[in-house]
């Protein structure tokens, strides 16, 4: 946003919408970023729209901002906004029920994309894939893994569509686990194309995977 050289959507701008404002991002560094830590955002966590239970604040946010631009259509962004998240709220408890046998289970990912899904419905992670984020393993850092794995049964591998499969399977071979593609936006799985679509099919794959 800041190379495109656009006055309408510099920060400040009304054409700015930060989805974010107001959400307790996890994974702030505490320290100074660089370049050997991997891809670590220095402002914490950006995935925060796999957790369901932010979309209230993350759907004010979008109104507010698209009632800057558009102020005669405020009324329907609220409307809605408010079918949308009645929608949330009733699929929530589907959700729910059918993640509380797994609560406190753990999972191993590729990359940390996952940790506000994990947090909302009570999983655990116990590792990454990668040595550091976006940093490619080292065969030290799978050997330290799989061993982890086993110690703590460790039985699901969480990957995204873009990552290395074979070698997200062959870890959770190596350690008696699974490895499931998770998507972390809509579209990332073949005819899943709605938001509540991809929680649905992230909710059902883990927990088939877990039990």
């Amino acid at each position: 946003m800041q190379g495109a050289n656009n006055p309408q959507i510099v920060r400040g701008a009304p054409g700015r919408v930060d989805a974010s404002r107001g959400v307790q991002v996890l994974e702030v560094p505490s320290a100074r970023v660089d370049r050997s830590m991997g891809d670590v955002h220095p402002l914490g966590n950006p995935h925060y729209s796999l957790d369901p239970g932010l979309a209230p604040i993350v759907t004010q946010n979008i109104v507010d901002g698209l009632s800057r631009v558009a102020p005669e259509l405020r009324e329907t962004f609220e409307k809605n906004r408010a079918t949308f998240l009645a929608r949330v709220e009733e699929a929530m408890v589907r959700w729910s029920k059918t993640l509380e046998p797994f609560r406190g289970s753990k999972v191993v990912v590729y990359h940390p994309d996952y940790v506000y899904f994990l947090t909302r419905f009570g999983i655990v992670q116990a590792g990454m894939l990668e040595d550091r984020p976006g940093i490619p393993p080292s065969p030290q850092h799978l050997a330290q893994l799989i061993r982890r794995m086993k110690d703590e049964g460790v039985k699901v591998v969480l990957v995204q569509p873009w990552n290395d499969l074979k070698l997200a399977q062959r870890v959770a071979t190596e350690a008696g686990a699974r490895a499931i593609v998770i998507p972390t936006m809509v579209g990332g799985a073949k005819g899943v194309d709605t938001y509540i679509g991809t929680i649905d099919y992230n909710v059902t794959a883990l927990a088939q995977a877990l039990r």
